[in-house]
């Protein structure tokens, strides 16, 4: 019988050991491999953590918030994972409705931009229905695209470790934030593997990705398409 995706979100105040521990348990035998000691971490650095749940089993997380950059309404996602199996993307989708949802709450008949760090191309499937995506193929970054990437770096901790030609931040080696996230059936936008040829995740580096869900797509409800 087929469960529907349950998904919730909260305070990462209320976060537990125990959720901790769970959270821990979907990555503990593969990359990224983030442990209670690094997730611990994001509890503190992000103010809303989600959930998604088939029946009792865990499928998928994240570490967000909503706030404005320079007065820009923005939802950030500093590390979103999802368990790698054939509901993968029904558990993307399902969270990022969640995240959207609760941007329109927040900013009501504004854009919204979203941003996060990338390690694969498949990460791009979280930017679907959205404009303006940054990078993205046979387009020159302006220099307000630049700042961007600047603005979104330093907001990820890492403000002058950014290439803001490449978008490509490094940071120190070991567990860092990000979006996980591997396709089972959907479709990633042809040609992005281009902006991963030199990336280096084992390093530390990551791809940092934004672009906009406009104020009529939010209202919609139809995001992440």
């Amino acid at each position: 019988m087929l469960m529907a995706m349950n998904v919730t979100t909260k305070d990462t105040t209320a976060l537990s050991d125990a959720e901790l521990a769970e959270m821990a348990d979907l990555c503990v035998d593969r990359e990224p491999n983030f442990d209670i000691g690094f997730l611990s971490k994001q509890r503190e650095e992000w103010v809303l953590v989600t959930h998604a749940r088939e029946g009792n089993k865990l499928r998928g997380y994240s570490f967000s918030t909503l706030e404005r950059i320079g007065g820009t309404p923005s939802l950030l996602v500093g590390l979103l994972l999802v368990d790698r199996n054939a509901k993968s993307d029904q558990t993307l989708k399902a969270i990022l409705h969640d995240q959207f949802r609760r941007a329109l709450l927040a900013f009501p008949d504004e854009d919204v931009l979203l941003g996060s760090r990338l390690t694969t191309p498949d990460g791009f499937r979280a930017f679907a229905g959205l404009e303006d995506v940054v990078p993205r193929l046979d387009y020159k970054p302006t220099g307000e695209d630049r700042a961007w990437g600047r603005r979104l770096a330093k907001r990820f901790g890492a403000e002058k470790s950014i290439d803001d030609k490449t978008f490509v931040m490094t940071v120190t080696p070991g567990p860092v934030g990000g979006l996980d996230y591997v396709v089972a059936k959907a479709v990633v936008p042809e040609g992005v593997e281009v902006f991963f040829r030199e990336l280096l995740p084992e390093k530390g580096q990551r791809l940092v990705v934004f672009g906009w869900a406009m104020a009529e797509s939010l209202a919609s409800g139809k995001l992440p398409k």
